[in-house]
């Protein structure tokens, strides 16, 4: 016996229904190929997490605020 209930039984979808789904996910999957492309990637930048995160300087566990 499953543990997760039985959905109820949904009417097909219309062929413009599906190509409104089919375009969306076409557009989420662009925007996360842009969002990708678009981000440069950082030259003798720091090791490990963005030293200023939480709004100042943080550097072997010593924050300085400026």
């Amino acid at each position: 016996m499953s543990d997760q209930p039985s959905l109820p039984d949904r009417k097909p979808l219309s062929p413009a229904a599906q190509r409104a789904l089919a375009e969306a996910e076409a557009r989420r999957q662009a925007a996360a190929a842009a969002r990708d492309e678009a981000a440069p990637k950082e030259l003798q930048g720091p090791k490990g997490p963005e030293p200023t995160r939480y709004g100042d300087w943080e550097r072997n566990g010593i924050a300085s605020d400026f």
